[in-house]
């Protein structure tokens, strides 16, 4: 057997559902983990004969985060030429800026679904493929926040920064790999919905937000998906730790 075993996370809506749906259509077989599973991604997998797997996993949870990757890689299949990890769950978290910022709950669910759960899935991963001769390849969805801080997004903005820096640990530790951390730009997501219902005394760039919804900056998950898979099968993958998308958007 041959073909791409693709692992997607947070594959449920937005840009993760947008990821598997492309991924049902060329690889062997696509394991999604999210708390519900996309009915569409499953249609389109069995229309293309791709066997989908999807574990219902709250990835904000430990447990969960555990349970994941001890279930996707205790039965990996080795005989693929390729795998391909997207760690694309996350969250914006609580949006508040340092005297309103006191949830230790929202702050530690936020680290775990944003950096934790890319982690221990990374590793199981780089475990299982490390004594084979496979391409194994894994994108980080990361944000601009990560590199740029933000007032009211103190909790986003370490995570994503966090996830930066594990992944040049990474890197340096699994040479069997690639990884990169990539910033996928800004989506028309349920993530942004929530951006803009917030207020300026707790997010003060709340305008520019707005703005970018008013005016059509805001990309389809479906667009930006494509060009993150055109990105992963280029010349260009993980010829940088960080990278960001739009560079190679068409």
């Amino acid at each position: 057997m041959s073909g791409t075993i693709a692992i997607v996370t947070g594959a449920s809506r937005g840009l993760g559902a947008a990821l598997a749906r492309n991924l049902a259509g060329s690889a062997r077989q696509l394991i999604t983990v999210s708390r519900n599973s996309d009915q569409q991604t499953q249609r389109l997998a069995e229309a293309s004969g791709c066997q989908h797997v999807h574990y219902g996993h709250d990835l904000s949870d430990v447990q969960h985060i555990e349970a994941a990757a001890l279930g996707i890689f205790a039965q990996l299949d080795q005989t693929a030429d390729q795998y391909l990890l997207i760690n694309n769950a996350g969250s914006l978290g609580p949006v508040a800026q340092y005297d309103t910022l006191d949830d230790a709950h929202a702050i530690s669910s936020t680290f775990n679904l944003n950096v934790t759960s890319a982690m221990l899935l990374t590793t199981a991963l780089l475990r299982a493929t490390r004594a084979l001769s496979a391409d194994v390849r894994v994108v980080n969805i990361s944000s601009g926040a990560g590199r740029s801080p933000t007032a009211g997004w103190g909790v986003y903005c370490a995570t994503k920064a966090a996830l930066d820096m594990y992944t040049r640990v990474a890197r340096l530790e699994a040479p069997h790999a690639r990884l990169v951390s990539l910033a996928p730009g800004v989506i028309d997501t349920t993530m942004q919905a929530t951006i803009r219902s917030g207020n300026t005394d707790d997010f003060p760039d709340l305008a520019r937000f707005n703005a970018m919804n008013e005016t059509g900056v805001l990309r389809s998950p479906q667009a930006v998906a494509e060009n993150v898979i055109r990105y992963i099968n280029s010349e260009h993958f993980a010829s940088k730790e960080l990278d960001d998308i739009r560079q190679y958007s068409q």
